[in-house]
């Protein structure tokens, strides 16, 4: 059996609940037998190992293609990151409109 250590329990944990435990790959919505895969290999960039930006949700299998090819997907994948960020922003300016919006109709 493969330890974690407490710390690298909590990446994965905290990488899933970002990715609301569904495969991060395009058209794939799997919620089961998913991986929290390193972008950049944890074998080779060690000061990135429990960082968020570093990580993604995959399937098994999505995680299992890309196997021995994870440098070629590295681009790939922070592209996805950084659209799920765009669109997290974009919702957070959003709701902080909607809330002014709010704060001006009850004041009248």
């Amino acid at each position: 059996m493969r330890y974690y250590s407490p710390e690298y329990k909590q990446w994965i944990k905290t990488i899933f609940q970002r990715d609301n435990f569904t495969c991060q790959w395009p058209g794939c919505n799997k919620k089961s037998k998913l991986n929290a895969h390193h972008i950049n290999k944890w074998s080779d960039f060690p000061g990135l190992r429990y960082n968020l930006n570093n990580g993604i949700t995959l399937c098994k299998q999505h995680h299992d293609n890309i196997k021995n090819m994870e440098e070629a997907y590295a681009p790939f994948f922070f592209k996805i990151l950084a659209n799920k960020n765009n669109k997290n922003l974009k919702g957070k300016n959003n709701d902080r409109g909607n809330t002014e919006r709010t704060r001006k109709t009850r004041r009248k």
